[in-house]
């Protein structure tokens, strides 16, 4: 199954990160060995550990919700942060990586789904938390693109909609701030379940986990 994913994403210009929460350092090699590289963790904890023990030129993107006072223990090798939802932690990446002389890229989280407890920006905060960004000129992070969930649905109109109001999202930003920048690219959406719908829609970045890996244990 990996084989044909990662296929697909390419014959789309698609970035896929291989999603390795709760999967084995064993399991990730496995991977590793057909010649997958970028992996994405949710769990700051866990993300740490397996830096130690694997390879290391491993790209790691940290895509869940990411607490403030982690920050600090995934800055000095972290690829890329999914999950900038507030002005805040913004503000802790960039100066931790200053501390480590590094610019981290990182996408802002929109909250796109229906479900309560996801968590993102809408695109009201999202404006502000880039006026708030130039004002304070945050030189240590590099703001890439937008990231979302579409809703846990069989409903691939709703799924479909979501996914398009991220990229309308994308594309006012991008107009609104980064109309010359070439950095801000990522359009990071679409899972397991719902990746061909997501690049239909216009995502070039996808999040891939259990098509490749499995069912988690327990689901």
């Amino acid at each position: 199954m990996y084989d044909e994913i990662r296929q697909f994403a390419e014959d789309h210009q698609a970035t896929l990160v291989a999603v390795s929460k709760t999967k084995s350092v064993e399991d990730i090699m496995l991977l590793y060995q057909m010649g997958q590289r970028i992996f994405g963790e949710n769990r700051v904890q866990e993300l740490t550990d397996k830096y130690e023990l694997l390879p290391k030129d491993i790209e790691w993107h940290i895509i869940g919700h990411l607490q403030k006072n982690k920050v600090k223990y995934i800055i000095p090798f972290i690829a890329m942060i999914h999950s900038v939802d507030s002005f805040d932690l913004l503000e802790v990446i960039n100066q931790q990586a200053k501390k480590h002389n590094r610019i981290i890229p990182v996408l802002l989280q929109f909250h796109i789904a229906q479900e309560e407890t996801k968590f993102g920006l809408n695109i009201k905060e999202a404006n502000k938390l880039l006026q708030d960004a130039e004002d304070h000129k945050l030189v240590n992070v590099e703001i890439c693109g937008v990231m979302g969930m579409a809703s846990f649905t069989d409903d691939q109109v709703q799924v479909r909609n979501e996914f398009r109001a991220l990229k309308d999202y994308f594309d006012t930003l991008k107009n609104c701030y980064f109309p010359n920048n070439e950095a801000f690219k990522v359009i990071s959406m679409g899972m397991s379940g719902d990746y061909k719908i997501a690049i239909a829609e216009g995502s070039n970045m996808i999040r891939v986990g259990s098509a490749i890996f499995g069912a988690r244990p327990g689901h």
